[in-house]
C-alpha cells in the first residue's frame, strides 16, 4: 500500500474566526480577478475608483448602475467598477457609522441642523406612496448625506485610482519578468 504523498508547500491555517478568514478569502479572490483583467492598469484603476466613489453615497439601490454606467461613459473597465462598489459594501462593515459622518458632515457644510427623529410608525403603507412623505422624509436627509459623502468619495477614489494603478503595474512588471 503506498501511502500519500505530502505537500511540500506548508499549510497555513487562517488565525481569524471563519466568518473573518471566509470574508478574507472573498476579498483574496475578487483582488485576483481585478488583476486578471485583460485591460490597461489605467481603465482597471478608473473602473475601481469609480466603483469605491459611488460606494460611499447614500445612493442605496443605484450604486452598481451608476457605477457601471459612468465607467462606461468614461471608457474604463466596467468589471472593475462593479467588484469595487461590491467590495466597498462587504468590506467596509463599519458604513452605517460612516453614513452617520456623512450626513453630519453633509448637514455642517450646507449649515443646516440634523432633521428631527422621524417615527415610521406614524406613517401607514398607503402613506409611502405619495410624493409628500418623500419630500418630508427622505429628502431632508438625502440631500445632506449625499454632500457629506463626497468628502469621503473623492479622496478614497483618488486614492484607490493610484494604489490600484501601482498594484496592476506591478503585478504585470513581475510577470513578463518570470
Amino acid at each position: 500500500m503506498q501511502e500519500p504523498r505530502q505537500s511540500l508547500e506548508p499549510v497555513y491555517e487562517s488565525r481569524l474566526p471563519g466568518s473573518l478568514a471566509r470574508a478574507k478569502r472573498w476579498l483574496v479572490a475578487h483582488h485576483m480577478t481585478l488583476m486578471a483583467i485583460a485591460d490597461t492598469p489605467h481603465s482597471i484603476a478608473l473602473g475601481s475608483a469609480i466603483g469605491i466613489f459611488f460606494g460611499f453615497t447614500p445612493l442605496y439601490p443605484l450604486k452598481t448602475l451608476l457605477s457601471i454606467a459612468v465607467a462606461w461613459v468614461c471608457r474604463c473597465n466596467k468589471i472593475a467598477a462593479a467588484i469595487a462598489v461590491t467590495v466597498h459594501d462587504v468590506a467596509i462593515w463599519a458604513m452605517p457609522a460612516i453614513y452617520l459622518a456623512e450626513y453630519q458632515l453633509g448637514c455642517w457644510s450646507l449649515h443646516r441642523p440634523p432633521a428631527q427623529r422621524v417615527h415610521f410608525r406614524q406613517f401607514g403603507l398607503h402613506d409611502y406612496m405619495h410624493w409628500h412623505v418623500f419630500s418630508r422624509v427622505v429628502w431632508p436627509t438625502f440631500w445632506p448625506a449625499f454632500v457629506g459623502s463626497l468628502f469621503l468619495a473623492i479622496p478614497s477614489a483618488i486614492v484607490i485610482y493610484f494604489l490600484m494603478r501601482l498594484l496592476i503595474s506591478r503585478a504585470r512588471t513581475l510577470q513578463k519578468t518570470d
